[in-house]
């Protein structure tokens, strides 16, 4: 897994034509504001293993959430499933994001 600081993490994503951006929060949080053109699988659902279980494991992943935590131990859940691209953590999560939030 590597982790970056919010400017760096977005300029991995905006490098990488294939990556794709996930958010581990609940749907609450979710709703509340979201980074563009990513899409929620919550780490804590029973069911995060077998979601993210089906997606494409040789693509990049680049996750987040509020503060960084979660999404630390999504990508380490990940990687332990066979994932072979990358896995991103944005390090601060949300909280430390300085682009812009859809809500």
């Amino acid at each position: 897994m590597e982790e970056f600081l919010a400017s760096e993490f977005e300029n991995e994503l905006l490098k990488d034509q294939d990556g794709v951006l996930i958010d581990v929060r609940t749907e609450e949080e979710y709703a509340d504001g979201h980074l563009e053109n990513s899409s929620l699988i919550n780490v804590m659902d029973p069911e995060f293993s077998t979601k993210v279980d089906s997606l494409d494991k040789s693509k990049n992943y680049y996750v987040y959430c509020r503060s960084g935590q979660r999404s630390a131990a999504a990508c380490h859940a990940m990687k332990s499933l066979g994932f072979k691209g990358r896995l991103v953590n944005l390090a601060g999560g949300i909280l430390g994001w300085n682009g812009p939030i859809i809500k």
